[in-house]
């Protein structure tokens, strides 16, 4: 009897494919419309509640902190952004592999994709923060997870315009070029609706003037929806991959290591110049996937 090499092809192949695009679009789709509907539900149900503030002048949309913090719609806001959190923390890691791809060669590209990844993931610790803790709960926590959120959003497309900026100058690629124009675009609007939102709460707070707070939650609902059109970008930059992007290029590279290693010398050296992807194989790494010894 032959045991099965350790780190066979077939053991270690995905069981399932899923293109990159609907991933994007699922991860996108599920906070846009879990935040449509609280804000419905909050309109509907709990106007009075949703729409309060300390000033108590009359105001007519609610934020979303006072959105997500009533029941049922703080239910679905955390289902929503459970279900969201876990690809946005993929997508994360696709682009740092991207990037390093991409600039191999430079330090500087290489430590600001660094930078960049951890801005993705401190953003995605601050939306789940702010998320799971609302507003009426521990108010200095959700306030905490709110500017983790914002100010790591920022950072973040702020760094990965400049990222793209560098691939654009040097792409002929109409989907890559695309990308960059919506990043930056989606950049400057989000920023400018930060601005007004900050502008428009410190003037609710120190006037207490009517329709004021309504102002700022139209654009907190601007600044969400553009976080989210920013991240949708992702549909050009991996149009063609499947989740996650890497999958397919590292099981060319690993049914390559194990024929050649299962077949020693009738696997020619230099194979690896006929597979541009391919790594050409160590021979430490052969020891994984040698079969045992028949028993």
């Amino acid at each position: 009897m032959q045991q099965v090499p350790y780190g066979s092809v077939d053991r270690d192949k995905p069981l399932i494919r899923l293109p990159f695009t609907r991933l994007a679009v699922i991860t996108v789709c599920l906070p846009l419309l879990g935040l449509i509907a609280c804000i419905v539900l909050a309109l509907l149900y709990h106007y009075n509640d949703a729409t309060y503030t300390h000033c108590q002048v009359p105001n007519y949309l609610p934020s979303i902190s006072a959105a997500i913090s009533l029941t049922p719609e703080r239910y679905i806001w955390r289902f929503s952004i459970g279900l969201h959190s876990a690809p946005r923390f993929l997508v994360a890691a696709a682009y740092l592999s991207f990037y390093r791809g991409r600039f191999s060669k430079r330090l500087m590209e290489q430590l600001l994709s660094g930078l960049t990844f951890l801005l993705a993931l401190s953003e995605n610790v601050g939306l789940l923060l702010l998320t799971y803790v609302s507003s009426n709960e521990t108010y200095s926590v959700h306030k905490s997870g709110f500017v983790l959120f914002i100010g790591s959003s920022l950072v973040h497309m702020l760094c990965t315009c400049k990222l793209w900026s560098l691939i654009a100058k040097y792409s002929l690629s109409a989907e890559e070029m695309m990308s960059y124009r919506q990043k930056f675009r989606l950049f400057l609007f989000n920023g400018f609706f930060c601005l007004l939102a900050a502008y428009f709460y410190k003037r609710h707070n120190t006037y207490c003037e009517t329709g004021i707070y309504t102002l700022f939650a139209l654009c907190e609902y601007l600044v969400v929806l553009s976080n989210m059109a920013f991240h949708m970008t992702a549909y050009w930059d991996f149009g063609g991959s499947e989740a996650p992007p890497w999958s397919a290029e590292e099981e060319t590279n690993e049914e390559l290591n194990v024929a050649q290693c299962m077949l020693g010398p009738l696997f020619p050296e230099g194979t690896a110049r006929q597979f541009p992807h391919h790594k050409e194989v160590k021979p430490t790494s052969c020891q994984a996937t040698t079969p045992s010894s028949h028993i």
